[in-house]
């Protein structure tokens, strides 16, 4: 609630596809809001519904309920799915190496099972992956990032900021999902054991010497010593 008395409600939408009862139930919230309130779309795949009045508080929130549309951190699964971000890749883009919008859902459930087993299930990490080197899902920015090379095969990066104030820095070329799952399997369990308070994902791999930061932009492309 802000200071005009107004209501806001941020969904998660993961990927940023609409479908299924999410779709049908955002578009009823659309009715009830009709003349006040309304949809504001994020930079990361997400929804805000905005501006809604005291009166139809309640009605979004019984029709959030009804359709499933998830809004809290127990509906929103995990902090990593919260966090998630993928271009649409194959088969609708013609320049991509690699899966992203459909598999990168399927890698966080099994990391899922990892920061089940660390404690780490509801700690929020930005996990982001694209097609190919052109970048639309912004790897490059997120605390894990994923550039496809091949069907099934990714180069990884690590160490960026949550906000994105820092860009990663490549850790390792050419894995597979079993070997992203063995490469973060520890590195979750350090994190878990071994991070300072408040801190992040990405700042914990560099401050750990796990990747050296990136410092600029102009050096994102060359090969770092890790």
């Amino acid at each position: 609630k802000t200071e005009d008395n107004l209501w806001h409600c941020g969904c998660l939408v993961p990927i940023g596809r609409v479908k299924e009862q999410c779709r049908i139930g955002l578009a009823k919230i659309a009715e009830e809001l009709k003349g006040g309130g309304g949809f504001r779309m994020t930079c990361n795949q997400q929804v805000l519904i905005a501006d809604i009045p005291e009166a139809k508080k309640d009605k979004v929130q019984a029709l959030l309920n009804e359709y499933k549309i998830a809004h809290t951190p127990e509906t929103t699964v995990s902090g990593l799915r919260r966090n998630m971000v993928a271009c649409v890749a194959l088969p609708t883009c013609p320049l991509a190496f690699a899966e992203a919008e459909r598999y990168l859902p399927t890698l966080v459930g099994r990391l899922e099972v990892v920061l089940e087993r660390c404690g780490l299930r509801e700690r929020d990490i930005v996990i982001r992956m694209t097609g190919c080197p052109n970048s639309c899902g912004r790897p490059s920015m997120a605390e894990i990032g994923f550039i496809g090379k091949a069907p099934g095969t990714y180069n990884m990066y690590l160490g960026g900021d949550f906000l994105g104030h820092r860009l990663n820095t490549l850790f390792a070329e050419s894995v597979t999902e079993d070997q992203i799952i063995a490469h973060l399997t520890p590195l979750f369990s350090r994190y878990s054991s071994e991070r300072e308070k408040n801190e992040a994902f990405g700042d914990f791999v560099v401050r750990a010497g796990v990747v050296k930061p990136m410092t600029h932009g102009r050096h994102w492309w060359t090969m770092p010593e890790v």
